[in-house]
């Protein structure tokens, strides 16, 4: 079997370059966020105001190096693979971005009224988000199918850690109708890491698309279906 040229592989790797690079800013603004909630710092929230923009432009950059790729090498089989997960990775990066800012907007909000309650749970989500994009990353990078499987599995934690804080700021609101728009702030928080979560799970998924050419997110849609009606009460 002929290999690649090598012009074509010096390609490859840039776009591989460049969307580490956007994973590295949007993992940071996830830290950024949540220090900024958690140590109540309006210049850290700012900053991740600021950032924002810059991970748009490696996003936009990721679709356009991705694009004239396929347009001019005509890629096939694995490559082909690479390079359209690489286009959704970058969609899932720059989703976790704004969701970060999203955080960094509610910490903002919270700054401006006394503090509800000391901050535990939702740091843990953030570290284990984190971690999950971070592992993502590594698995992409390393085509490593059993590392991807691992963060997809990983999912579940941060959904039940997210429950327990929904309950718990639920128990305030009930309590002191006083701490609602402080206890919602936080609610939209922890939602906010669970979707962080989601989307390195489909980082995973895509990553196992790549190495072994087999989707696997109807899968996992029809697992958790399965979960809700079972806790519903149903078959």
């Amino acid at each position: 079997m002929s290999k690649i040229e090598r012009p074509f592989d010096e390609e490859l790797k840039a776009l591989k370059e460049k969307l580490l690079e956007m994973a590295a800013r949007a993992e940071e603004q996830i830290a950024l966020a949540v220090r900024a909630l958690k140590e109540r710092r309006e210049d850290l929230a700012g900053e991740v105001l600021g950032r924002e923009a810059a991970i748009n432009r490696l996003d936009i950059e990721v679709d356009e190096m991705a694009m004239k790729l396929l347009a001019l090498r005509q890629p096939m089989a694995a490559d082909l693979r690479f390079i359209t997960s690489a286009m959704s990775i970058g969609t899932d990066l720059e989703r976790i971005g704004d969701l970060a800012v999203n955080i960094a907007e509610r910490a903002l909000d919270l700054l401006k009224r006394p503090q509800l309650k000391p901050l535990i749970d939702i740091p843990r989500m953030a570290e284990l988000a984190q971690a999950m994009v971070r592992d993502a990353l590594n698995a992409f990078v390393n085509g490593d199918e059993k590392l991807a499987k691992q963060v997809c599995e990983r999912d579940d934690q941060v959904d039940e850690i997210n429950d327990q804080v929904f309950r718990e700021l639920l128990t305030y609101m009930m309590q002191d109708p006083g701490t609602i728009t402080r206890a919602v702030d936080l609610i939209l928080v922890g939602r906010h890491l669970e979707r962080i979560a989601d989307h390195a799970t489909n980082i995973g998924e895509d990553v196992i698309y790549m190495v072994k050419g087999r989707t696997i997110k109807h899968h996992a849609e029809e697992g958790r279906a399965d979960k809700l009606r079972t806790d519903a009460g149903g078959e």
